[in-house]
């Protein structure tokens, strides 16, 4: 059988020179490409930023990683900031959750701040171990304060700089239109291949939240709104989450869209995220099968459309990623048999010659977009230094880039595979609750022990104390109607 496809292999040596295959690698190259300049774009949005802060630095202001102007630092100012409100779902208790609720609740945001964390059950390890950080508790319906002017929604693994909240109001404060602000976290790989898989599959959406201004995504860990919009369910922000809805940021960016409302990611809103230390590969997969179920819910027929349209290209541009290294691996393997077999008809060397040369197209434009994704990681991580001085220092050391290769063709060769598992089944398993979805939205919710994972994906936390999972309703479909409250304590009972 072997000599039967040398035999086929020498009778139709062009056969991975056709047209449609240089097409094929060309595409290929040019994909590489483009991502290089959206990450070159981006780091270039963060550069600015960091050139900024130091620039300030030099001139005197030590505070630059907090306000651009020492003059904001007086009380008269500081007075007159507005109520903010930090809205925050708690679900589990992970190795870095500690770390990134003290980042969050030892904020220098210098106005009136408010807590809630929602919590599902006193049984969640959450609920215990934030206890220990807060040193007021009660149970009320829709506590947000009379007088907060803005709601600030954040995951529980989100690490906050302390400059985040004021920088993020101050934004609001300048342009009262801004409908959402947002931001994105920087992936902080914990050297195992699905960390690095998480990290990569990040990082192309990370171009649409640099842009200093002006996006049309939204990332649920972080948004900023108007409080008003929530008391009055302006646009249906309430009900269009409350009454079926799945995903806090896609239903937001759809209402946003339709209303022509604006969303904004400020340069500074790049937040470090370390990812589990023993984050394996099964946990990356339940983690992409999630992100790929969220393009199957929708709130209107034009959402459905604008999802379909995002299914399509992602899947499309993935496999054509990874279409062109399986063509290399291809032509590297005849150039190295007609080289060994001795092969010297003019017929042979050409299609060699011309499949190494894209081969070697290929190598530079790779090269190319690797060297792109590690300017951008580098700017994000010296932008995050500089807005956390008081935290340990982010290093590029730990990054393993021959990893984030391999990582990069394994997250786009499943991401289709995970995209139509996720459009036949219509239902999803997240963290022990499953949802199904009936025209775009949530129609039935499943909770069985038997279906708890002994981990989160990413953070990798416990979910359920000995006694189990909790019977209450989800998340979502509370939201709004019970939160945990706390306010912001003075002092930490650690």
């Amino acid at each position: 059988m072997e000599e039967e496809d040398d035999d086929a292999l020498e009778q139709n040596p062009s056969a991975f020179c056709s047209p449609f295959a240089v097409f094929l690698q060309i595409q290929g190259c040019v994909i590489c490409l483009l991502l290089a300049l959206g990450w070159l774009m981006a780091a270039y949005v963060r550069n600015r930023e960091v050139k900024r802060i130091k620039n300030s630095v030099k001139a005197g202001n030590s505070f630059a990683f907090l306000y651009q102007d020492m003059d904001e630092l007086e009380h008269s100012r500081q007075a007159k900031l507005p109520r903010v409100s930090v809205i925050m779902p708690l679900k589990g208790f992970g190795e870095h959750n500690l770390h990134n609720w003290r980042s969050q609740i030892t904020s220098l945001y210098g106005g009136p701040l408010e807590f809630l964390f929602v919590v599902e059950s006193t049984e969640d390890p959450a609920y215990h171990a934030v206890s220990r950080l807060l040193s007021m508790y009660q149970i009320g319906a829709e506590k947000i304060h009379k007088d907060t002017k803005y709601v600030l929604f954040l995951d529980d693994d989100v690490r906050l700089h302390p400059g985040t909240v004021g920088a993020l109001t101050a934004e609001m404060e300048k342009n009262p239109e801004i409908f959402i602000q947002t931001g994105y976290p920087l992936d902080l790989p914990s050297g195992t291949l699905g960390s690095y898989c998480i990290y990569e599959y990040h990082m192309p959406c990370s171009m649409g939240f640099a842009t200093g201004g002006r996006t049309f995504f939204l990332w649920g860990g972080c948004m900023m709104m108007h409080a008003d919009d929530f008391r009055q369910d302006r646009y249906g922000v309430v009900t269009g989450l409350r009454d079926g809805g799945y995903s806090d940021d896609m239903t937001l960016a759809s209402l946003a869209g339709a209303h022509k409302r604006l969303i904004t990611s400020p340069p500074v809103a790049v937040f470090p995220h370390p990812l589990a230390s023993d984050l394996s590969f099964g946990r990356y997969w339940n983690y992409l099968r999630k992100q790929t179920f969220v393009l199957e819910s929708y709130i209107s027929n034009v959402n459905w459309i604008m999802n379909k349209v995002l299914f399509a290209v992602h899947c499309y541009l993935s496999w054509g990623f990874v279409a062109p290294y399986v063509m290399a691996v291809i032509h590297i393997t005849s150039a190295l048999r007609i080289y060994i077999k001795g092969y010297h008809h003019l017929q042979d060397t050409t299609v060699a010659s011309g499949g190494m040369s894209l081969v070697i197209l290929l190598a530079i434009c790779t090269f190319i977009e690797l060297l792109s994704m590690w300017n951008l990681t580098r700017r994000e991580v010296t932008l995050c230094n500089l807005l956390s001085p008081e935290a340990p220092r982010l290093s590029l050391a730990p990054y393993n880039w021959g990893l984030i290769f391999i990582a990069m063709l394994v997250d786009n060769f499943l991401y289709p595979i995970s995209a139509f598992r996720s459009h036949f089944s219509q239902s999803i398993n997240w963290s022990g609750i499953r949802y199904h979805l009936r025209n775009g939205k949530v129609f039935k919710i499943e909770r069985r022990n038997d279906m708890v994972p002994a981990k989160t994906d990413l953070g990798g936390k416990h979910l359920y104390g000995k006694k189990g999972a909790p019977q209450k309703a989800s998340f979502l479909s509370s939201l709004g109607r019970n939160f945990a409250h706390w306010r912001q304590p003075k002092k930490f009972d650690v």
